[in-house]
């Protein structure tokens, strides 16, 4: 997806470097909710749909639906990417935001623990990221 544009308002991404930022910002709005470990995984060079999944979870749905709002405003705010679809508001146990160049998943804890995403993907490189 990295070599495609994706145009929402007046963001225009291109690059790497444009869904890399996007999901660093994802990832500070998650903490910014409290959302526990949010890690940023490059899923580019394994699947063709996304370059990034963030992953990230909450103690209770109420605090998953608070963190998938952060996620959501604050990339509004900074006229980032508008999501291109979202699953799992019904029960907020896993909700996944696709943004198209990265996909935010947050999970409650149980959830998180049980599907365990990172052993998933354990094999494709972290994104460091700064939560100040």
């Amino acid at each position: 997806m990295s070599d495609q544009t994706v145009t929402a308002g007046s963001f225009s991404a291109s690059s790497f470097e444009g869904w890399t930022h996007w999901a660093q910002v994802a990832a500070r709005a998650a903490a910014d909710r409290l959302g526990r470990d949010a890690t940023i995984i490059d899923v580019g060079d394994v699947i063709s749909v996304t370059d990034y999944f963030v992953i990230t979870s909450g103690n209770t749905a109420r605090q998953v639906r608070a963190i998938v709002e952060e996620v959501e405003e604050q990339l509004m705010v900074l006229d980032g990417p508008k999501p291109l679809r979202v699953e799992g508001r019904d029960d907020h146990r896993w909700v996944v935001v696709d943004f198209g160049g990265f996909v935010v998943h947050v999970l409650d804890e149980e959830s998180r623990a049980f599907y365990d995403l990172e052993r998933l993907w354990s094999d494709c490189p972290r994104i460091t990221w700064d939560p100040s």
